[in-house]
């Protein structure tokens, strides 16, 4: 058996209930967190569970679809190098490494010597891997405005700005350690 916590099953359990149990069995635990963090992990369990359905129909990987998706993003050429890739994904240059292999024995990139002479490598998407992104970025995004459609516009900005500052912060205090 697996444990893929915290992205296993969520609970049925309402944060809210979940912080009032720990009141009531530890009073003075920090409980604050809870109707905050719960939900974030039960929204990151659903939208991942999603856009793996969403990209399995299309017939691409999670971690595909980042490295053509940096790519695309970069404009014409579409052209990065695999330390730029590496910095945009927030992986490691041996998954970089990885994802290029894979993506290059699909058709999907090239990849060279960087023309200035040092040891860089250049990754290039091909036609074949600019048009699966083409497809995948708008089923994939198309599907995820489906998912936040209940919120308003307003609470979507507001959401997205708390969300990164929350998310700021977080990496700040994290990295630290």
């Amino acid at each position: 058996m697996t444990d893929n916590y915290p992205l296993d099953a969520p609970s049925p359990y309402p944060a809210a209930e979940i912080a009032r149990a720990w009141e009531r069995e530890r009073p003075g635990t920090p409980t604050d967190s809870i109707e905050i963090v719960t939900p974030l992990w039960r929204l990151a369990k659903l939208f991942a569970d999603d856009r793996r359905r969403v990209l399995a129909d299309l017939g691409i990987d999670p971690a595909t679809l980042d490295l053509l998706s940096v790519l695309r993003r970069a404009g014409e050429p579409y052209e990065l190098t695999t330390r730029e890739l590496a910095r945009r994904t927030l992986v490691t240059a041996g998954a970089i490494s990885q994802r290029v292999t894979r993506a290059e024995d699909a058709g999907l990139v090239t990849r060279r010597p960087d023309p200035d002479g040092t040891r860089a490598v250049v990754v290039t998407l091909t036609p074949a891997g600019h048009a699966l992104i083409e497809r995948s970025v708008d089923q994939v995004l198309t599907r995820e405005a489906e998912l936040v459609a209940s919120l308003t516009p307003d609470n979507r900005a507001q959401l997205a700005t708390a969300l990164q500052q929350l998310l700021d912060d977080v990496t700040s205090r994290t990295n630290r350690h």
